[in-house]
């Protein structure tokens, strides 16, 4: 499967995700976890299809072991983001043991970013439109 299609089926999965864990608030009229779902959507779905996106039309031939690494950076650390804050505002984890892993994670989303900067400027080609 090409990195292209597998951020499609990762964002998504963090998209279905999102809208259960909505869903799940708003039914029983808690939204403790708005913090959670924000992030779930926003990083792991959006930013995950946008990246889908640059590697479909953008980035015709990437260097296979710095796409990967980026892929699996970026998937491991939204994971990672996701259950942490609906660990901390779900108030089953204190934030003293999960806020170090959250900080490890964002740095992990940023380096993914500074990743896809990197192969657009180095291998962006935009494919023609056909």
């Amino acid at each position: 499967m090409n990195l292209d299609k597998k951020y499609l089926v990762c964002s998504l999965s963090f998209a279905a995700l999102g809208m259960v864990l909505g869903i799940f608030m708003a039914a029983t009229n808690n939204h403790s976890e708005l913090v959670a779902h924000a992030h779930i959507l926003l990083i792991g779905f959006v930013l995950s299809f946008i990246y889908g996106i640059i590697h479909k039309l953008w980035l015709a031939q990437p260097s296979r072991p710095v796409a990967n690494f980026q892929f699996v950076l970026h998937q491991v650390s939204a994971i990672t983001i996701s259950v942490g804050l609906f660990l901390l505002y779900g108030n089953i984890v204190e934030g003293s043991k999960v806020e170090p892993i959250l900080g490890a994670a964002s740095f992990g989303v940023l380096l993914g970013m500074l990743l896809m900067i990197y192969m657009v400027i180095k291998f962006g080609d935009k494919k023609s439109a056909a």
